[in-house]
């Protein structure tokens, strides 16, 4: 009766331990998430800094897009319950076992997508709409900045430009529009908005405010019609893309592509005297005043730093943006965000994958 109640006993166990264990998907659900979305932001910021370095070296820029993930589990298990029940003359007596196994898989597919072909090219070189780079100035940021890192010109005064091997100072009246521009959007002095014509198509607008505005603000408007070569007579502008200067009621934006944008950060990247001397890496900008950095600066050095927001290896030295450096983690993080606005998503038709059935 003892051996009986032992094996009763091990089987009711067992049965509630396969009860327990019968679904491991939904507890897999916080971790994986979190998890695999870090991972994610942790390489494209590594992938982006890498890109930026080397254009500063002219090398090649490599993108590579994680499409898709997968994560399989299966989870095995078995319990064997055996006994002998032996009569009173038995030599080997009464006796029970238990045993039992647990398998556990995890065989998460994991499919990457070289960024290539004339759609992704075609992305890459094409200029931003202006409109998307002043609704990001309605959304928040900073138009020094942003107007500093997407934009050749304005209505034809010119903007800092660093092309391979050539790098040229902005005109002052450009800097100094920048300035009153940042002030005037601190005090809500502009804005933008999107009209629509007789024929429905949509025209963005960017207008100066009027009468809410005090004496001092109002003559920063006008300085900035003065200095950008617009009508003092208009509030406001319509937003058309050129190189050349527009009509009165135009305020035409030379945007730049997302390369020229990677090409002004790359001008920006720290890099080792020796490589300047040799000509391994192009002229930039990592010489100017701190006050003439909106875009901030990527360090470099031969060991890689302890406290760094993302940091990369390259030609024998790292390459990093320090966690304290808000400037030029504000400015990795737009150049991330005007990717995701540019064109150069995956190819239409991804890999097909076929998960069998556990």
């Amino acid at each position: 009766m003892a051996l009986h109640t032992m094996i009763r006993s091990l089987v009711v166990l067992a049965t509630a331990v396969l009860a327990g264990c019968a679904s491991v998907g939904p507890g897999t659900v916080a971790v994986d998430r979190f998890d695999y979305s870090a991972a994610i932001a942790d390489s494209w910021k590594q992938q982006s800094l890498l890109n930026i370095v080397k254009l500063r070296y002219v090398d090649v820029p490599v993108f590579v897009d994680v499409s898709s993930i997968v994560a399989g589990y299966s989870l095995q298990t078995g319990v064997t319950v055996n006994g002998v029940v032996s009569s009173e003359r038995a030599v080997q007596g009464n006796y029970g076992s238990l045993g039992g196994q647990a398998i556990y898989t995890d065989r998460p597919t994991i499919t990457y997508v070289p960024l290539t072909g004339e759609k992704f090219l075609r992305g890459l070189i094409t200029p931003i709409d202006p409109r998307n780079i002043f609704f990001m100035l309605q959304s928040g940021y900073a138009a020094d900045f942003i107007l500093g890192l997407c934009v050749e010109s304005l209505n034809g005064v010119r903007n800092r430009t660093a092309l391979t091997g050539m790098v040229r100072e902005a005109d002052p009246d450009f800097v100094r529009a920048l300035q009153l521009l940042r002030e005037l959007q601190a005090d809500g002095g502009f804005g933008m908005r999107v009209e629509e014509d007789k024929d429905k198509r949509s025209t963005a607008v960017l207008f100066f405010q009027g009468d809410d505005l005090s004496a001092d603000l109002r003559e920063k408007a006008v300085e900035i019609r003065r200095l950008l070569r617009l009508s003092e007579h208009e509030n406001k502008f319509v937003l058309t893309y050129s190189p050349m200067r527009g009509a009165d009621h135009e305020l035409t934006v030379n945007s730049r592509s997302l390369f020229q944008i990677l090409q002004t950060f790359a001008s920006y990247v720290e890099v080792p005297d020796r490589h300047l001397q040799e000509g391994i890496a192009a002229p930039g900008f990592e010489h100017a005043e701190a006050s003439q950095r909106d875009i901030g600066l990527i360090r470099s050095g031969t060991t890689r730093p302890e406290t760094a927001y993302v940091a990369v290896q390259y030609r024998g030295h790292w390459f990093w943006v320090d966690d304290s450096d808000w400037k030029t983690k504000r400015a990795l993080m737009a150049v991330m965000f005007f990717f995701t606005l540019a064109d150069t998503g995956s190819p239409d038709r991804l890999p097909l994958v076929t998960i069998p059935a556990q």
